[in-house]
Order: structure tokens, then sequence, then C-alpha cells
């Protein structure tokens, strides 16, 4: 096994690109919807497809990054790059305490990372424009409504997670392919209601860069982003275990 060092590591920058990339592609869709950039009849904003054309999208972005880094990172680190993921398997008594607090800092730092890079790449439109592809929840949708789905989305997100990775019964080299279309499936479903987060560390990032580089203050939003995510994981992975030992 790596070291600790080693590992959180490679978690910061896997979670770095998983916002750099995931976040990115949703501010490039404001960006176009705003006309910073050449726009064409199918480079519109979030939700003007229907609601899932862009979301589907967005959603590909995330699942291909999340994939990705599962099979260049997982052999180092598991490649948890979410916090409630994290949480979840220290809950079950998976992962030692002192691993886990390193683990999640090391995602948020990532994930901070992610957001100042996507700001130095495209500029201060994906702040003043983009938000830096920060997570709110949509009109009309409250406060206990987002916690919920947040909390369903990773539910289901973790509830695979544990049958092809955690379950050491799973066959081996798919683990990164369902785990991506996993999350691609919840965003696309989910990024209209809440901007389907399902990721404490992934709302972490754009949340703090937006408050240091002159973005709004979303910030009495984020524990719908922490409670729902964690809630949701937990809760998938005890079950997963009572329905395993059956």
């Amino acid at each position: 096994m790596a070291s600790l060092p080693s590992r959180c590591l490679a978690e910061g920058v896997g979670t770095l690109l998983l916002v750099y990339f995931g976040t990115g592609a949703a501010v490039i869709t404001l960006l176009l919807a705003a006309g910073t950039k050449p726009a064409t009849a199918f480079n519109v904003g979030i939700g003007q497809l229907g609601g899932l054309g862009d979301w589907l999208a967005i959603g590909l972005v995330f699942g291909i990054v999340v994939a990705a880094v599962i099979y260049a990172l997982g052999r180092v680190s598991g490649a948890h790059i979410n916090p409630s993921v994290t949480i979840a398997l220290w809950a079950t008594k998976r992962f030692p305490s002192v691993d886990t607090a390193a683990y999640v800092v090391s995602q948020c730092i990532g994930a901070a990372a992610g957001s100042l890079l996507l700001f130095l790449t495209l500029g201060a439109e994906a702040v003043t424009v983009g938000g830096l592809g920060a997570t709110a929840p949509f009109p009309g949708i409250g406060y206990g409504q987002a916690v919920l789905v947040e909390a369903i989305a990773t539910f289901v997100l973790m509830l695979v997670i544990m049958g092809v990775a955690v379950d050491p019964r799973a066959t081996p080299g798919f683990a990164g392919l369902m785990i991506g279309l996993t999350v691609a499936g919840m965003i696309t479903m989910a990024g209209n209601i809440t901007g389907s987060s399902i990721n404490p560390a992934r709302t972490f990032g754009p949340y703090l860069m937006d408050g240091l580089l002159g973005g709004a203050n979303l910030w009495a939003y984020y524990p719908i982003y922490v409670i729902g995510p964690i809630c949701g994981a937990v809760a998938a992975a005890f079950f997963y275990d009572r329905i395993a030992a059956a």
C-alpha cells in the first residue's frame, strides 16, 4: 500500500481533475449561453434543451473524469475523490479515522485548486457568469427537498460503489466504468433540482473560490451538500452490508 502522503496527493489531484473538468463543462455551458463564446443552436444555457440536454453533457463529462481517475489512481488511493465515500467507508469500519480526516482535507484542497485552475484558464467570466460551476437549489426547490435529492442520488452512487468496488466478490475491471456512468446518470436527473453535487468537496471548491474571487456567496446552501451526500452514502453502505450478509 502507498504511504498516506502519496495517497492524499492522489486524492487531491483526482478531486482537482474532477472539479476542473466537471464544473468546467457547466461553466462553459453558461458562457456559451451568455454569448461570450461563438454559439450554435446546441450551445445554449443549462436547462434550455428541455432541462436534460445540457445536463446530460455535463453529467457525461463528470462521469468520464470519475472513471478516468478511478482507473488511473484507484490502485494508489482507492480514488474516493468524494468525502461522502470516505466517510461512509469509515462509518462501516473499512477505513481508519486518521486516514479519513487526511483524505477529506486533501479532497477539499484539490477541489479548491481545481476551481482556481478553472479561473486561471477561463478568466474572470468563469466567476461572474459561470459561478465556477457552484451548486445551488433551483427556483422552487426547498431546503429540505434539496437535502433529500442529494441524499437519494448519493445513496444510489454509494450503493453502486459498494457492489462493484468494495465487495470482494465484484467482477474486476468494471468499477470505473459503472461508477462513472452512475455519476453521469445522477447528475443528468438531479442537475436541474440541486445542481447535483453528490460530493461535498465538489461544492466546497467553487464556493471557496467564488468567495475569494468576487463571486456569489452561496455558503448558506452548503449544508445541503454536506448533510445530503453524507447521509445518503452512509445509509447506502450500511444497507449494502445488511443485504449482502443476509
